[in-house]
């Protein structure tokens, strides 16, 4: 049977009719139902398998209607309930339910995520916002488990912000404080974009005009939305409500008040017949028998005075609690009541005339040649008159156009002639006829009979005219009716009906008189169900019948026709938008002779002449009833509506659905453990089929019923059935059997951990089911020990389901690449896996902490079996694996309960022997690397040192790093790992080192010393070879501060210190002694200018002969000016060459300090002697512009002048004074003084 509530396409008035179609037959498989007959065909061949297909029909159609009579007789009591309720209210705190999401929805809600990281939404946000989204669009959104979820029919729009919430904060929590930002701040802002994300370019101002019952059922309903919505759940037509409405009296409160009173009455006898003829219900003990005839009868005395308590003066309860009314739901709200009722004036109809007037026949009484002609009017409105024509051819053929409002206009035609007497003040009427045209009329023109005066002679005139009546839109139908009703029509009497259309959603029934625009009375058709009838006794007139029924009132009507009867409860039938749709009395019987899978016939009919049926649900007996399966199957139909409507209720009943079902259960004494019994099957059948259920309800009930078996009392019953006490154990042994199947699916059964605290609430009936009575508490160790066998099923499911979802097949022939990369999209799952149950499914197992630690190991112990297989295939010099090993190492280690636990050990075991062949591989590597790189080293410049340096600095730091990404977890081995790194990259730099030293030494013996000498670039680079070595020392070969570092590895980090600055020192001395030697070059040139010797008197007089000649250079200035180049240049190539300037300045510094000093040596040599006027010149301009080169170089003063400067200064300005006595402008300008105006 399909579900009542799948008919809200309908705007509420549900087609019962779809509900109850029975399933078509198949021949294939009835034929197959019975075995016997399948395998040995009857002797009648077809004949005899027809027979068996038409009893089975017979007991189909027979059980359907024993069902359908049961639903009406339930319906019956439902209505009583609703109309005059005295024990029961609707409660109003009940958990408002959200709407569920269904798979459009959910499908758009993906594309509106999408969208926006696609970056098609006009959001501005930022990338971690965007992080945050694109994680919860991927592992939520996507998730299989999600859509199971929606499937399921339990997940709300709220459920799908809780979560995007919670991963959130997570995330927030994880970032850096920002000064006046607070995390706050940025979660609500966070949760506004989710929000305008999800919602997309909706409009929520937007809302449907009509709004089905389902949209309401969480507020407080009107007895009329009561009765519409057990109508939809136990499939009852809106007719059938109609007429048992009817029957029942339900709007007369002091019947309804009789009929309470009745009902008591006869569970009091029925009480009293039980105690005297003790047929009591099977007890558990044989002395409840009595307590339970004192229970009948307590529970009548208290309906008794729940009755009592009710007011008279107020004519019984009122159940009319109205709806806040609003846009969204305002057309729908006013259903129960009868809204804004039509006025006269509001029934406006326009009809257009056309007459037509051809001809007149039968004038005798007028001379041929006289003047006739004719005139025509309607009542109220203006006269039009014809062509003048002779008498002897009295046609026209005109036409006249009138519009008016009256349904029955009064339409006037007269024939006239002209008078030819003197005093005649008017023409003469030679006849006349008057007619009331319908739109219903011939078009065509007829002939009729003209009324004449007494006196003339024309007594077979006749006029042949058309009157044609244009129906107006708003119109229908129309014609004359014979009519009775109760509230209008009150007497049976032949009138003209109109059917007008007031608004899209208003018809009424309008009787008219004759020239009248206003009827003379109307039915709004509101809620009328309209049907064919057979013809009442007692009513003359009219020939066939039919009805419109309503609550409270009943209107018949006849007609003459059968075509006209049919014509007018079509047009009612549209306009009333019933779904019962009225089928003709022959067409009716001629389906019911085929009986070939049609649509079963209402038990009760409108029929007023067929009341037996409404007769016999209404007069039955209450007491004679089986309420417990009769609230049973109400109870079970009601949670099936329930499932089925627009709210995630999780099994929890609407306000209106409580108020009814309490109601019902005080009224009719329905046991309280009956009820939550039949209420746990009910929930538990559901639960089983996958839909999500509250435990919370669950367990709600199952304490109910344990209280009551257990003899505690909780609705004031002593007694307990056998029936009840059997059932409870059934239950219990389902229930746990059922519970301990969602927890051990418990990422299936509550995803995401939603709904929020139902796996929480799962366990606590778990351990509230496990209990053998009411006050003995579960043993710890047993509630302990079925969690954990729990879990561990838990971990083989999800595992697998992990795999089905990864789509991996462990296959042999698979190459170890491919298992190597599922091993690591497996692991990715795996601690996906994980994460998710700590964030949403840790919180419920808080009793037992270990226990999810035990779960997570079972867990990865199954990941681990495959781990193994696929590491056992990898080639042995392969280290692609290591990736995997930092995946799962980063989450053990951060996780408290995995760290260095079983798996953790066991990954730790595999990988140990791969990282020690690593080092060592990569040891060996780099040792070869250094030999080869610097016996081939053209030390060319390559970033900051050479190309050999450069990549031996990168291997030792990318192999550092590699072993520190390792984040080894075990301390002992993680320090071990570090101090060999260390120490072969001490090792190392020690080699390089000594290898650049050698170098140098190389170049240094191979260089030049005279004034040409420069620098060179390679020079250069093995300088900053060791100073990259200095500061790589500081990082490669130093362990980290938080460790303890032992006297012997300081002692051998210093060493490796030590070698270095060494190095250093050695290398800038050689290159000074260089330079010094050059200098050493210079002055010994100058030395031949000495005072006293041959070779100084032949210089000075071959200067000055060929002076008188020509012009000479300046002796010695070539050679100062080349040697000052030669400082220059060399200064510039360091300062541009070398990397660390703090070095080029130590050179620079040692440079100068040997220069002056080894000229002071020069000049103390000469203490005695006099100098020649150009090695006078020559070391002035020497020593004053390496002064200024080596300060621009940034040499401190202390370090310019000193001693040795100070004594060459002293000395030279002396020789300079000495000069300028003897040879006045001898020095031709060059001066210790400083000048701007000197060379540079």
């Amino acid at each position: 049977m399909l579900d009542p509530s799948s008919s809200e396409e309908t705007g509420g008035d549900s087609d019962p009719e779809v509900v109850q179609d029975p399933p078509k037959k198949k021949p294939a498989a009835s034929s197959g139902q019975d075995g016997k007959q399948t395998e040995q065909p009857p002797p009648g061949g077809p004949a005899g398998h027809r027979e068996d297909e038409e009893k089975k029909d017979r007991e189909r159609i027979k059980k359907e209607e024993e069902e359908r009579r049961m639903k009406l007789q339930v319906y019956v009591f439902v209505l009583r309930c609703v109309s005059y309720p005295f024990n029961a209210k609707q409660p109003t705190d009940m958990t408002r339910r959200q709407q569920k999401l269904n798979k459009q929805q959910l499908q758009a809600v993906k594309e509106r995520f999408q969208a926006f990281l696609n970056g098609e939404t006009q959001i501005v946000a930022d990338e971690a916002f965007c992080n945050a989204v694109r994680s919860y669009y991927e592992g939520f959104l996507k998730s299989e488990r999600v859509s199971r979820m929606v499937q399921s029919g339990g997940c709300s729009a709220s459920d799908f912000r809780e979560v995007f919430k919670k991963n959130i904060e997570r995330r927030v929590r994880s970032l850096p404080e920002i000064d006046g930002l607070s995390k706050e701040t940025v979660l609500s802002s966070w949760i506004a974009k989710y929000d305008a994300i999800y919602r997309g370019d909706e409009d929520m101002r937007r809302q449907p005009q009509r709004v089905h019952l389902s949209a309401v059922s969480e507020l407080i309903l009107s007895k009329e939305q009561l009765y519409e919505m057990f109508q939809q759940i136990l499939g009852i037509r809106k007719f059938e409500h109609q007429l048992l409405y009817n029957a029942c009296q339900l709007d007369n409160v002091d019947e309804q008040a009789a009929q309470i009173r009745r009902e008591l009455d006869g569970r009091l006898q029925l009480a009293d017949k039980l105690a005297r003829e003790r047929r009591c219900p099977k007890f558990i003990s044989a002395d409840m028998e009595a307590l339970y005839i004192e229970e009948l009868r307590s529970s009548v005395n208290l309906l008794m005075a729940n009755l009592e308590s009710l007011p008279v003066s107020k004519g019984g309860p009122d159940l009319k609690q109205k709806l806040k009314r609003s846009s969204l739901n305002n057309s729908f709200l006013d259903m129960g009541d009868e809204g804004d009722l039509l006025s006269k004036a509001d029934v406006v109809l326009s009809f257009t005339l056309e007459i037509v007037i051809v001809e007149v026949q039968g004038l005798k009484s007028v001379a041929p040649n006289r003047i006739v002609y004719c005139t025509m009017e309607v009542e109220g409105g203006d006269k039009l008159q014809t062509d003048q024509a002779e008498a002897s051819r009295p046609q026209w053929g005109t036409q006249g156009d009138f519009t008016t409002t009256h349904p029955l206009p009064s339409v006037k035609v007269k024939l006239f002639t002209e008078s030819t007497g003197v005093l005649a003040l008017e023409d003469k009427e030679l006849g006349r006829v008057v007619l009331t045209p319908t739109t219903n009329g011939p078009k065509q023109a007829e002939l009729h009979r003209m009324v004449v005066p007494k006196s003339s002679q024309d007594t077979e005139l006749r006029i042949k005219l058309a009157v044609r009546v244009d129906k107006p839109p708003n119109m229908k139908h129309c014609g004359y009716l014979y009519t009775l009703g109760q509230r209008v029509w009150k007497r049976w009497k032949r009138r003209y009906f109109v059917l007008v259309q007031v608004s899209q959603y208003t018809f009424a029934m309008c009787s008219y008189r004759e020239k009248k625009a206003e009827p003379q009375e109307l039915m709004q058709l509101d809620g009328y169900t309209v049907d064919y009838c057979d013809p009442q006794p007692g009513l003359q007139g009219g020939r066939v019948f039919f009805n419109a029924v309503k609550e409270g009132d009943l209107v018949m009507f006849a007609s003459d026709d059968e075509q006209d009867r049919v014509l007018w409860v079509q047009a009612m039938y549209r306009a009333t938008g019933q779904s019962y749709k009225p089928v003709p009395p022959l067409q009716n019987k001629a389906t019911n002779c085929r009986g070939d899978n049609q649509k079963p016939v209402s038990l009760i009919s409108l029929d007023p002449s067929q009341r037996q049926g409404v007769e016999e649900l209404i007069s039955a007996a209450p007491c004679r009833f089986d309420h417990a399966a009769l609230f049973a199957a109400l109870q079970k139909h009601t949670l099936q509506h329930r499932m089925n409507d627009s709210f995630s209720c999780l099994g929890w009943f609407s306000p209106g659905q409580v108020f009814v079902l309490d109601e019902y259960c005080a009224r009719y004494g329905v046991r309280g453990c009956h009820r939550h019994l039949s209420y746990l099957k009910d929930l538990m059948e559901y639960s089983e089929n996958k839909a999500l259920v509250d435990p919370t309800l669950l367990h709600y009930s199952y304490a109910f019923c344990a209280s009551h078996v257990h003899g505690n009392r909780p609705d004031g019953m002593g007694t307990v059935t056998r029936e009840e006490k059997e059932q409870f154990e059934a239950i219990r042994s389902r229930l746990l059997s059922l519970l301990e199947n969602q927890i051990t699916h418990f990422r299936y059964c509550f995803p995401f951990g939603r709904p929020d605290g139902a796996l929480k609430a799962t366990l606590s009936l778990q351990e509230r089911v496990l209990m053998k009575d009411i006050t003995t508490p579960v043993p710890p160790e047993e509630m302990k020990t079925l969690v954990q066998r729990c879990l561990e099923k838990a971990a083989r499911i999800n595992y697998s389901q992990l795999i089905q979802y990864a789509q991996i097949e462990v296959v042999a022939q698979a190459t170890p690449e491919k298992r190597l990369e599922d091993m690591m999209r497996l692991g990715e799952l795996c601690m996906e896996v994980l994460q998710q149950n700590d964030e949403h499914h840790s919180e419920a197992f808080l009793w037992w902490p270990e226990m999810m630690a035990e779960h997570a190991e079972s867990f990865l112990s199954l990941y681990g079996a495959d781990m193994d297989a696929a590491l056992q295939v990898q080639p042995v010099d392969s280290w692609d694996s290591f990736p995997l090993f930092q995946l799962l190492n980063n989450f053990l280690r951060n996780d408290p309960h995995l760290c260095n636990a079983t798996f953790h050990k066991h990954l730790q075991d595999l990988f140990v022997p791969l990282v020690v062949r690593y080092i060592d591989l990569m040891e060996s590597s780099i040792a070869q690397s250094i030999h080869r790189g610097f016996e081939q080293e053209t030390w060319q410049s390559v970033n900051n040192g050479s190309a050999t340096s450069e990549d031996l600095f990168w291997k030792l730091d990318a192999l550092q790093m590699f072993v520190l990404d390792l984040h080894w977890p075990e301390p002992e081995f993680a320090k071990h790992l570090e101090q060999r790194l260390k120490l072969m990259a001490s090792d190392m730099m020690e080699a390089c080192v000594k290898r650049t030293k050698s170098a140098f030494d190389g170049k240094m013996q191979k260089a030049s010393k005279s004034t040409d000498f420069r620098v060179s670039l390679s020079v250069c680079t093995m300088f900053n070879v060791l100073m990259d070595a200095k500061k790589q020392c500081s990082k490669l070969c130093v362990l980290d501060g938080g460790q303890e570092i032992d006297k012997q590895w300081q002692q051998y980090h210093s060493k490796i210190d030590v070698l270095i600055d060494e190095a250093f020192k050695d290398m800038i001395s050689s290159l000074v002694s260089k330079f010094a030697a050059v200098l050493d070059g210079v002055l010994y040139k100058l030395s031949r200018y000495d005072e006293g010797t041959l070779f100084s008197s032949i210089l000075s007089f071959t200067v000055k002969t060929a002076a008188k000649y020509v012009e000479v250079p300046k002796p010695g200035m070539d050679l100062a000016d080349t040697y000052i180049t030669f400082v220059r240049q060399n200064q510039d190539i360091l300062r541009d060459r070398v990397n660390d300037e703090m070095y080029a300045e130590k050179v620079f510094d040692q440079w100068y300090t040997s220069s002056t000093k080894a000229v002071c040596v020069w000049l103390t040599d000469r203490l005695d002697l006099q100098l020649h006027m150009y090695q006078l010149k020559t070391l002035i301009k020497i020593v004053k512009k390496t002064y200024r080169d080596f300060r621009l170089q940034g040499v401190l003063d202390a370090t310019l002048n000193n001693k040795s400067y100070e004594t060459i200064y002293n000395r030279l300005t002396v020789e300079e004074a000495t000069v300028a006595v003897k040879a006045g402008d001898g020095l031709q300008g060059i001066s210790m003084r400083d000048s701007d105006e000197e060379d540079n």
